[in-house]
């Protein structure tokens, strides 16, 4: 694969919704009759949002929002609106076109990217292009998914890994105010797609609509995942896609100050925290506070760098991840 052209990128703010509910393990360890610290100590997840009323696209609004505050922006400075989500509120229109509505838009373009947990990370990479060929000035990027919509309420593994939310952010090409222009150095992505079925919601679209399924329809709309095949797959490629990706970039893991992983798993942050080679205090780490938040994971976990200072201007990070699919994605972001 050839090497991307490094594009300007600027991140003017970022927010985050507020979830309506914090529900920790310990209440999943009542409801399903196991002993207290089970699940936290299967999964690594202490608490998680949950969103048991409001659609997507409304948290994906909030979020928005204050990621346009953070900015210093009203909803007329936008030029586009993309939402990066994994699931929808319905299959049509896209929620972009939901959020759009909630935030009170007129005209403005609003489209869907849907790269499952790397939907934020296949966004960066996407507006940075718009970007630098002048389409739009300012581009407001969101992530939400409401996983516990989906998840089997017996499985252990899935209802204690996963959490609802959403994050945010506005995004623009100029960087003329910056001594060392902030940008996308580099960003990839691979598919390894024998494993495609290892992580999925198999109903609800042509495939297997409710016409050609016998039963329970909502048994084929509930989220499956076989989590050692797609640790295998993920693993197997990891250190060698890390290490084509900082080529790209044309750096090397010294001149990282901060990985911003999406949080997987327990058992996916461990092999990041091994591999990656970093020092632990050097990884953005918010696993056991949220969970899984799918395609929110790693924009939420972005915000929490940038907001707390770990992450500062002039600063060079690492994100990188795994998705249904199974894709690897990774970027490099001088901010």
């Amino acid at each position: 694969m050839p090497s991307n052209r490094s594009r300007p990128l600027r991140i003017l703010g970022t927010g985050l919704s507020t979830p309506a509910q914090w529900l920790p393990s310990t209440a999943l360890d009542a409801r399903l009759g196991l002993a207290p610290g089970t699940v936290e100590a299967r999964t690594g997840v202490a608490r998680r949002g949950i969103e048991p009323d409001r659609n997507a696209a409304e948290v994906a609004a909030e979020a928005a929002l204050t990621a346009l505050q953070a900015a210093g922006l009203a909803r007329d400075d936008i030029d586009a609106v993309i939402c990066a989500n994994a699931s929808l509120d319905q299959a049509m229109p896209c929620n972009a076109a939901l959020v759009h509505r909630a935030l009170g838009l007129s005209r403005v373009p609003a489209f869907d990217v849907n790269a499952s947990c790397l939907g934020f990370l296949m966004g960066l990479d996407l507006v940075a292009s718009l970007l630098a060929d002048g389409r739009y000035r300012r581009v407001l990027l969101t992530s939400c998914d409401l996983a516990s919509r989906a998840l089997d309420p017996n499985d252990i593994d899935s209802l204690g890994l996963f959490g609802d939310g959403a994050a945010a952010a506005v995004l623009t090409a100029d960087t003329s105010q910056q001594a060392a222009p902030p940008a996308l150095l580099a960003a990839r992505f691979e598919t390894w797609s024998e494993a495609a079925h290892a992580c999925e919601i198999p109903g609800g679209g042509s495939r297997l609509p409710p016409s050609r399924h016998d039963g329970d329809y909502a048994e084929v709309c509930t989220f499956r995942m076989d989590g050692k095949r797609l640790y295998r797959v993920a693993a197997e490629q990891f250190d060698r896609f890390v290490g084509a990706l900082l080529d790209e970039a044309g750096v090397d893991l010294a001149a990282i100050d901060r990985v911003v992983p999406h949080q997987a798993s327990l058992l996916g942050m461990q092999h990041v925290f091994k591999r990656i080679g970093v020092s632990r205090d050097r990884v953005e780490d918010i696993f056991a506070s949220h969970g899984n938040q799918v395609s929110a994971s790693l924009p939420t976990a972005l915000h929490h760098a940038l907001a707390s200072g770990r992450l500062r201007p002039g600063d060079t990070a690492l994100l990188v991840g795994t998705a249904a699919g199974v894709t690897l994605g990774g970027a490099v972001l001088r901010l």
